[in-house]
């Protein structure tokens, strides 16, 4: 792992409450960890990886932005962290993310786009989130996910329980969702 910069920390104050924040530089990409002050003694951990389009403009085509709103009301109130994993568009980065939202429109499902792009159905890493976890110093979790490659990532990080994130379809993401659940097993 390169060296990572770390931000002191801060409070964060939100409509769910005032948490903490911390910034991780690894690299050019800054990640986050956005925690509650009680942490307990197995805090509930959100990976969020970062999706612009859908946690800051609102998209209907992901559940993104829905999960994100989810953990952080979820964490404010049960305590834990939500780490914020820049990797923008399974880590293609937010222009080949656009250039596979407009294949999909022309009807390839999400996977297939990012074929035809020449990326695996999935880019991202999450060697840094052990990392933020280990400097937080939590060994064991509550894992807020539907994403099976995330419990499987954390191999130095003891996953006590998983939490599903349950987001109801619209029109516009319910084949995304189906393509997540069918082809990347997420447990939808």
């Amino acid at each position: 792992m390169i060296d990572i910069k770390i931000s002191e920390i801060a409070k964060l104050p939100t409509k769910y409450g005032v948490f903490n924040i911390q910034a991780f530089k690894e690299g050019c990409k800054e990640h986050l960890a956005i925690f509650t002050q009680e942490l307990g003694d197995i805090p509930i951990v959100r990976v969020h990886s970062e999706c612009l389009t859908g946690d800051v403009f609102g998209s209907k085509k992901c559940d993104c932005g829905e999960q994100l709103e989810f953990a952080k009301e979820f964490i404010a109130k049960n305590g834990g962290v939500i780490i914020y994993h820049r990797q923008e568009g399974r880590n293609i980065g937010l222009l080949n993310k656009v250039n596979a939202y407009a294949l999909q429109d022309r009807g390839l499902d999400t996977i297939e786009a990012n074929h035809q792009l020449g990326f695996r159905a999935d880019e991202r890493t999450y060697d840094i989130v052990e990392y933020i976890l280990n400097h937080l110093n939590i060994k064991r979790i509550k894992l807020l996910t539907n994403n099976p490659k995330k419990i499987e990532s954390l191999k130095g990080i003891e996953i006590v329980e998983r939490i599903p994130i349950k987001i109801s379809p619209n029109e516009f993401n319910r084949d995304y969702l189906n393509i997540k659940r069918e082809k990347l097993g997420h447990l939808l």
